[in-house]
């Protein structure tokens, strides 16, 4: 048996998002852009139920199409608000389409949404060592940098928590613990 961070071992769905996404440097927009959809939904809620309903969010956002969420008008807003199968928070679904809108100006800016981000970390991943999950923070000064120009961007629901969530879940920072298996094989991974 492996030894992995230990949210990692509570269901098979969190062992294997843990084994196979977590940490995985990622540069593909539409991912980077489910993530954030995801990230927002969940604040408030754990990463469980999120993970749980994540199927059903594709299929009501369209499979995270930046371009299509970006045009959502009011009935679409009322019919995800009505969906059971998400989470139907008023507030984050507009916040989606709003932030999908922001998305396509940063594209339009930079090239890209990944070139945009990435360039926070000078491009490669910042490596922590902690050993325990205790140590992981919820934020740092560098979530907090981002969250700030995300917000001037004009960007809901995308607080410095948020932020750092996601630069766990993209990548961006290696937070699995030290005796976790995923730690060494996730610096070895070169970046798609």
């Amino acid at each position: 048996m492996c030894t992995r961070c230990d949210w990692g071992n509570s269901n098979e769905l969190m062992m294997k998002y843990h084994d196979k996404e977590w940490g995985v440097p990622l540069h593909e927009d539409q991912k980077l852009f489910e993530f954030f959809v995801l990230e927002g939904f969940q604040a408030g809620l754990s990463w469980q139920i999120v993970l749980n309903k994540r199927d059903n969010f594709r299929k009501a956002f369209d499979n995270f199409n930046v371009e299509i969420v970006a045009e959502y008008d009011e009935s679409k807003l009322a019919e995800l608000a009505d969906d059971k199968s998400i989470i139907r928070n008023k507030l984050k679904i507009a916040a989606t389409v709003n932030n999908a809108q922001r998305f396509l100006e940063i594209q339009k800016e930079f090239g890209s949404f990944d070139r945009y981000i990435w360039n926070f970390v000078d491009f490669k991943p910042i490596v922590n060592s902690f050993s325990t999950i205790k140590e992981l923070p919820a934020k740092t000064e560098l979530s907090d940098k981002i969250s700030i120009d995300l917000k001037k961007r004009g960007f809901k629901f995308i607080g410095s928590t948020i932020i750092y969530a996601h630069m766990q879940a993209t990548g961006m920072v290696n937070d699995h613990l030290t005796n976790c298996f995923r730690y060494k094989e996730i610096q070895n991974i070169k970046a798609k």
